[in-house]
């Protein structure tokens, strides 16, 4: 294949690098002029990472002609052939890009009118005059797009960029929010250091308080109409549908063949000789997968299949397409299985796929002295301190709550839900976390009790605690950490009150297993061979046994717990090593059977996703930050959801609505059922502007406890001001 001179630099140190197609060329765009596009082009984005990884993207503005379209295509297919397969391809549409290219360009992107058809030309000058209106939409995805120089093109909900060349003027509309005012004055900050080289300053303007300037260039101001909402928000019912198709060339002609019709899919119909197209139109978008060991036209015709796909099924031309090659998967496309597992990641070799900012989320060793310095190391394993605050234990009986004796805490029965109450100092502050344990065998009147409790429990603190809500047998590390020396103990059913006069089942069989923060817990589980795993440690109890098995990664920590559960059962126990198991052992399991063998289990870091709840727009919906988040991106005008994938934080701003905050529960409910994984009952947190945890606060970089003491839009006016 021949390539393009441009290529030579392609990929070779991390960053950014953009094309614009000219005419069936590649020009470079100036790197002060990345995130601005003409609507009449169409473009190439290369994100290259330090691992090294690479994303390529064709961008195509709505005025690109049908041949630009073509060119910009056949440049992404010669850019992944020259780099060898390995990136993952994006097809990118104006207004509808992916989180992922919005994410290189954080302040927003501008689109601005013309093209190379009419003379347009991405230059960096020193000359200010320049004279354009940028109209600005958007709290987390920025996109300003260039409108007419005229009263006409104003409304009062929105904000507008007025750039007069040695003035920008950042004019906010008199029913405008904080927030939008807030990511517009990045944008006019960014346009005159990166376009401008400083040579320019950026005034704030409110409605009605226009300088003469201003004036002279549009004219008195007319009555504005009201803002309107465009924000389109989107039913959550279809979006998570999917199929899988197998992609072959075995008759010489592309043909697709129906793997399976709906989600979650298993990872093993994945076979790495083959590719396949994931087809979740009904949110428009397509997903490629190519298996390392597939043919090599197959693999080359990934783009063209896909484009063949979507004119055979009438899906619109601007549907989205993402290729990746096998170890090079999307979020977005690992979702639509059950229980994604990297093996390549937790094993090494293709570390050359770890993208983007997992790349920085090296798994970091948990040691409990460093927790304070080490905040990324907290947030990681999800502990806000060593487990050695004060601990107070309530069991929901009826609609009220029961002390727990304090010589049983650690042990949770299925058929009980339960209030923990953790407090501890941080500096001089005193914190506090509700976690409430609800039984997978409780009764719905304690489980609405529990919700109800937790309430009453953190208002007579005065509304500061994070609210931690745990399902059984998926309890958070850190509630694990709480029982020192002593393993957490959870029951299958049964409960711990006095008066109970359940039997207890003859078999039972508990898991013993060792969580990266080196605490462990006992979990009760189904007394069967398919519940062994080789990694850990298991009890069996029989009628005339008691049997400690050792699997083959068993770590000393697991084998004192596992003595303590035994004790707990009653009686000595007998030690075997896996492999070299007794007749009546696997007898009493009701048979051999497989089991789990492999070793590659240990989890990997996530890279974690943050979403703004809002209802703004007068629906209450979710909207993914893009790129690399910050404190900042925490409006707090709104309810935002932190995913880090074995846990889910609702953080609740201050300035919320009754709205959003009553319905963010629902939000992160919705939030997890509408996962196209099928994941369920991971622990929710719900945690307060100003309250917030090591657990949650480890994952932003850089966390000022202070930010909110003063507002942030006042500060920024000030940066203004000193410039």
């Amino acid at each position: 294949m021949a390539y393009h001179k441009e290529f030579e630099t392609a990929g070779k140190k991390p960053g950014l690098q953009v094309w614009r197609v000219e005419k069936m060329d590649l020009k470079p765009v100036p790197t002060e002029l990345h995130g601005d596009f003409f609507t009449g082009d169409s473009y190439i984005v290369l994100y290259t990472t330090s691992a090294p990884s690479y994303n390529v993207h064709s961008w195509i503005g709505n005025e690109a002609s049908q041949d630009e379209r073509g060119a910009a295509a056949i440049f992404m297919t010669q850019l992944d052939d020259f780099l060898h397969g390995a990136p993952r391809q994006f097809t990118e549409f104006q207004n509808q890009e992916s989180v992922t290219f919005l994410g290189y360009f954080k302040s927003g992107i501008k689109y601005k009118k013309g093209g190379v058809a009419s003379g347009f030309q991405h230059v960096v000058t020193n000359d200010v005059n320049v004279k354009r209106l940028l109209h600005v939409k958007g709290r987390r995805m920025i996109r300003a797009t260039e409108v007419d120089m005229s009263w006409a093109s104003f409304n009062k909900g929105d904000c507008f960029i007025i750039d007069l060349g040695k003035d920008i003027y950042h004019w906010s509309g008199s029913e405008s929010n904080r927030f939008e005012r807030l990511k517009t004055t990045e944008l006019a900050i960014d346009i005159r250091d990166n376009e401008r080289k400083g040579r320019a300053e950026v005034h704030m303007i409110e409605e009605g308080s226009e300088p003469e300037d201003v004036i002279k260039v549009l004219g008195p101001m007319p009555t504005l109409p009201p803002g309107s909402s465009d924000d389109v928000a989107v039913e959550k019912k279809n979006k998570n549908q999917a199929s899988l198709y197998l992609i072959s060339d075995a008759a010489g002609s592309m043909k697709t063949t129906m793997v399976a019709d709906k989600n979650p899919f298993k990872q093993d119909m994945l076979s790495k000789s083959d590719c396949y197209i994931l087809d979740n139109g009904a949110d428009n978008k397509i997903f490629v997968w190519k298996g390392k060991d597939a043919n090599a036209d197959e693999r080359k015709a990934a783009l063209a299949a896909a484009k063949k796909f979507i004119t055979d099924k009438n899906y619109p031309k601007n549907t989205q397409i993402q290729i990746m090659p096998a170890g090079g998967e999307t979020t977005l496309f690992k979702q639509f299985f059950f229980n994604w597992l990297d093996k390549d990641e937790t094993t090494g070799p293709s570390k050359a796929y770890t993208i983007g900012r997992i790349a920085r989320v090296e798994q970091i060793p948990f040691d409990s002295s460093t927790l304070h310095s080490n905040k990324i190391m907290a947030a990681q394993h999800g502990m806000v301190d060593d487990g050695s605050g004060k601990v107070q234990i309530w069991r929901v009986e009826g609609g009220d709550k029961a002390l727990v004796d304090p010589s049983t805490y650690g042990q949770f029965f299925g058929g009980d839900c339960y209030l923990v109450l953790y407090s501890y100092n941080e500096g001089s502050r005193a914190k506090h976390i509700i976690y409430t344990w609800q039984g997978q065998k409780c009764t719905k009147d304690e489980l609405a009790a529990s919700a109800f409790l937790t309430v009453n429990l953190d208002d007579s603190m005065g509304g500061v605690a994070t609210q931690v809500r745990v399902t059984q047998g998926q309890e958070p590390p850190h509630l694990v950490s709480l029982f020192k020396h002593k393993p957490l103990v959870v029951h299958l059913g049964g409960t711990s009150r006095k008066e109970s006069n359940q039997s207890k089942p003859t078999t039972r069989l508990f898991h013993i297993r060792q969580s990266s923060t080196k605490a462990t817990r006992a979990v009760e589980v189904e007394p069967t061979a398919s519940s062994l795993n080789t990694n850990d440690v298991f009890v069996l109890k029989s009628p005339n046994s008691l049997i400690l098995w050792m699997g083959k990664g068993a770590t000393p920590e697991e084998k004192a717990a596992a003595k303590y559960v035994a004790s707990l059962l009653g009686g000595t126990a007998t030690e075997v090593e896996e492999t070299k198991e007794p007749s009546e052992f696997w007898a009493a399991l009701g048979g051999k059977k497989d089991y789990q063998t492999s070793k590659t289990l240990q989890s990997t870091v996530r890279a974690p996703r943050l979403f703004g709840c809002s209802n703004k727009t007068g629906r209450l919906i979710a909207e993914e930050v893009p790129g690399e988040f910050t404190q900042l991106d925490l409006a707090v005008d709104d309810v935002m959801i932190l995913d880090t994938w074995d846990q889910i934080f609702i953080w609740v701003g201050k300035e919320a609505n009754e709205a959003e905050k009553t319905g963010s529960l629902k939000i992160a409910q919705d939030y997890l059922n509408s996962d196209p994984s099928g994941r369920r009952g991971i622990p929710i947190s719900n945690i307060k502007q100003g309250e917030e945890p090591l657990s949650f606060t480890g994952w932003f970089h850089a966390w000022d406890p202070k930010m909110w003491d003063k507002d942030i839009l006042q500060r920024m006016h000030e940066r203004i001001k000193k410039h």
